[in-house]
């Protein structure tokens, strides 16, 4: 499956163009972003290493195909491909990695991801 063009797909018209408002309202600042935006009810940001790394993620599991039911914890590839996305948009003169931490379909609480920026 081609996590990469499914999660375009699900973020590009809904999630993409609130980050993109929020990231904006902050002076495109990630810092401002995760301060000012970080604990929402579907999104989480925390600074770990100023301008470089971040902890991103949801709070639940937010993705309507996995709680429809009969995905396992490999399905969560399309969330990171989302994530990087997004961040790629926010700031396209930035190299972005999204690592998986723990997901809610692994049997975690929440979904988190390890976002370095370089």
């Amino acid at each position: 499956m081609d996590y990469r063009e499914k999660a375009v797909n699900c973020v590009k018209d809904t999630a993409l163009p609130v980050q993109m408002q929020w990231f904006r309202e902050c002076g495109s600042n990630l810092e401002a972003y995760c301060q000012k935006y970080g604990e929402t009810e579907f999104f989480f940001a925390k600074v770990i290493e100023p301008g470089h790394v971040y902890e991103m993620g949801y709070p639940k599991c937010v993705c309507p195909e996995a709680l429809a039911g009969g995905k396992d914890a490999s399905f969560c590839e399309c969330s990171r491909q989302g994530m990087i996305y997004v961040l790629e948009n926010m700031m396209p003169q930035k190299h972005i990695e999204v690592e998986v931490i723990e997901t809610v379909l692994s049997g975690a609480e929440k979904c988190r991801f390890k976002v370095t920026v370089e």
